[in-house]
């Protein structure tokens, strides 16, 4: 390094478990139905003003835990669900709206809709099944044909079946966003759906009964966009029948996953607003979104600068440090602009010393060697845990610095 920068380090403490106090917070009255209303309450306090305030008591998703049952990729996950919410914004603007998670779509409806489309022997078999025993039928025969991924159809222990009819959709993402209204309540506004389609599709065939070879099929962009939009008109449709979301704007976007074993996410591809009460969509709007990871050939090849810019900081990171084991970043980028850079940086260290020298060092790396264009943030990681933090937001002239205990 040719030049020297003196770091001041504060230890920032945090202390969890407290309970939150809510005197200086604003009581409202929210309906529920036509004959029960709830107190709930709206946070004077916003822990950033780009961000949605959300109602307390806090309300889990109707379709609670489905998404992990049904998308396999925990930066897939993290991705569709933040990714939804800063695409609603522009619809949806945090200064005007609160957000709540899906409370209209169950989960039994979710896995109902994800499930591949019955046929009429499958309903009548279903019916025959509950007569024989006594039992009621709990479903109609449009909720039990419901199902969005096609038929499966041949045998089960042909590969050529499920390669000839993929299960396309995995995931229903259902987000609602709430105004305060003049009798001091809060109603929904508006409504975002996010869709999770497959760019791979994995399959076992049965033989015996039992699971036979698992197989893996590439589903092109353009298949899946046009799968996609289909589906999007049909769980539009579905939705307008809800009585509370028959008047409210409705934002559905279209996510394309990565493969199960990906370091980085997939991306929302396109999305469209459906105006209130309308039944049909219009145009969709591509979204130019990407998520890269360096060291890797896609990068050299897509973002030739930034993976030079990334390798140069390994090589700086590795003449430095002598227990060095790599460098891994991640790159957001929109428009094909780099927005965001995380990179963690995994090191043993022999003691806090070592982690507060490093951490100087990496501060006057990062000045060097990123502009101030986008966010960056360095995490310093020892096998252990987090050793320390080091982010700059866009625009920004230095980085803030914290050392953990």
């Amino acid at each position: 390094m040719k030049k020297a920068f003196l770091l001041f380090i504060s230890i920032m403490f945090v202390f969890v478990g407290c309970t939150p106090s809510y005197e200086n917070d604003e009581e409202i009255i929210q309906d529920t139905d036509e004959e029960e209303t709830e107190t709930a309450i709206i946070p004077n306090y916003n822990i950033s003003d780009e961000e949605y305030k959300v109602i307390l008591p806090y309300k889990p998703g109707k379709a609670r835990g489905v998404i992990v049952n049904q998308v396999f990729n925990r930066y897939d996950i993290d991705e569709m669900e933040e990714g939804l919410r800063r695409h609603s914004k522009s619809v949806f603007d945090p200064e005007n709206y609160y957000f709540r998670e899906g409370q209209y779509l169950s989960e039994d409806v979710v896995y109902r809709w994800l499930g591949r489309q019955k046929t009429d022997q499958e309903w009548e078999d279903y019916v025959k099944s509950h007569e024989d025993r006594g039992a009621r039928v709990p479903l109609t025969k449009e909720q039990y044909q419901s199902g969005l991924n096609p038929t499966l159809e041949g045998d089960e222990s042909k590969a050529e079946s499920y390669r000839d009819n993929p299960r396309y959709i995995s995931h229903i993402l259902e987000q609602n966003y709430l105004q305060k209204t003049s009798e001091n309540k809060v109603d929904l506004k508006g409504i975002s759906i996010g869709l999770a389609l497959k760019s791979v599709y994995q399959f076992e065939t049965q033989i015996d009964g039992k699971p036979g070879p698992t197989y893996y099929e590439d589903i092109s962009e353009e298949k899946m966009l046009a799968k996609g939009k289909e589906y999007a008109q049909i769980i539009l449709e579905r939705i307008r029948e809800i009585e509370e979301a028959k008047n409210v704007p409705i934002v559905i976007a279209l996510f394309r996953e990565e493969e199960q074993s990906s370091l980085v996410p997939g991306n929302y591809v396109t999305k469209t607003v459906v105006e209130a009460d309308s039944t049909s969509i219009g145009e969709w709007e591509p979204i130019n979104e990407d998520y890269m990871l360096f060291p890797s050939d896609e990068a050299e090849e897509k973002y030739p600068n930034d993976a030079t810019m990334m390798n140069d900081f390994t090589s700086e990171v590795r003449d430095f440090f002598p227990n060095f084991v790599g460098v891994i970043g991640k790159g957001f980028y929109t428009n094909n602009e780099l927005q965001e850079l995380k990179i963690e940086v995994p090191i043993e260290f022999h003691g806090k010393t070592e982690i507060v020298g490093f951490s100087q060092f990496a501060y006057g790396l990062m000045m060097e060697t990123f502009t101030n264009q986008y966010d960056v943030e360095i995490n310093v990681q020892s096998p252990e845990k987090q050793e320390a933090l080091l982010e700059r937001e866009v625009g920004e002239e230095e980085p803030n610095v914290y050392i953990y205990q």
